[in-house]
């Protein structure tokens, strides 16, 4: 009897009909051809050929979920390796593509600083300066992540490499891996941690932003995305990361609602986050006007 490779038995699974309505339930006519993708995906790479074939079909149902190619040249999504299982992980154009979808942002991207760029940071208004024409080298010294919503608040953060590095390495055990992302990849993965940063902490979190966060790093287990682990960090699971910058922002503007707003732009953004009711932003909104 013939024994069965990983590639026999993905490919096998790919044409079970249960998982084929479930891809194309989410993708329709693009179904045939992103479930193409996943079989080339996992020809071009020796490490997930060793990988569990339903891990892969995990992987590749949350990027379908998302509407995000899993090519890994695109920089949307990624189907990655961790021994004998595959991860989802984003991309920072992954991100960007969602914010973008929500249709609430006018600008957003995320690029490297070189040395001599940054100028100074307020730690009270969030003020960061940067001089583009004071580049002095090629040397990257940090990463910066931006936004500017259609209703006028705009965000920047600013991380140094030595603060992304240790980011990294307290989230993620394959960070020295000589096939990890972040060894292959630095400059992209580094710029998805300051987006991903940004999105989550002052962006809006729509359903696909929450599910991206979510599964980011995660194996998934069945196309169906219920079953998920994060077996590359044991610190902190996504879900309890959304759900602490969720009460987070809660209990900030439950605290002191009529007091902490200074302008329309910054009630409008927490209504829009669901922080605040139509009617206590509108309150609120009325104070203001009023002053």
């Amino acid at each position: 009897m013939e024994t069965k490779n990983n590639s026999m038995i993905l490919r096998e699974q790919l044409t079970n009909p249960a998982i084929r309505a479930r891809f194309e339930e989410m993708l329709g006519k693009k179904a045939a051809g992103f479930i193409s993708s996943i079989i080339a995906v996992q020809s071009s790479s020796k490490q997930l050929k060793e990988c569990d074939p339903m891990s892969i079909i995990g992987a590749a149902a949350v990027a379908a979920t998302l509407d995000l190619p899993i090519d890994k040249n695109l920089g949307f999504a990624h189907i990655v390796p961790y021994g004998n299982v595959a991860q989802f992980q984003m991309g920072y154009k992954g991100f960007i593509q969602l914010a973008i979808r929500s249709g609430q942002y006018k600008t957003i991207n995320a690029c490297p600083i070189y040395e001599g760029e940054f100028v100074s940071e307020n730690r009270i208004t969030g003020e960061i300066v940067f001089d583009f024409s004071a580049k002095k080298s090629d040397k990257v010294i940090g990463y910066a992540a931006y936004f500017n919503m259609i209703n006028g608040f705009e965000k920047t953060i600013y991380w140094t490499v030595e603060q992304v590095e240790s980011h990294a390495r307290r989230y993620s055990k394959s960070f020295n891996n000589s096939t990890s992302r972040w060894q292959q990849d630095f400059n992209a993965m580094a710029m998805k941690t300051v987006i991903k940063s940004l999105l989550s902490k002052w962006g809006i979190l729509s359903i696909e932003m929450q599910t991206a966060i979510r599964t980011d790093q995660a194996v998934i287990k069945s196309a169906e995305i219920e079953d998920i682990e994060y077996i590359d960090n044991d610190t902190m699971s996504n879900d309890n990361m959304i759900d602490d910058i969720i009460e987070e922002k809660k209990n900030k503007a439950r605290s002191s609602k009529k007091d902490r707003y200074n302008s329309v732009a910054e009630v409008q953004q927490d209504q829009l986050r669901g922080i605040l009711t139509e009617s206590e932003a509108n309150e609120i909104i009325e104070k203001i006007e009023k002053i």
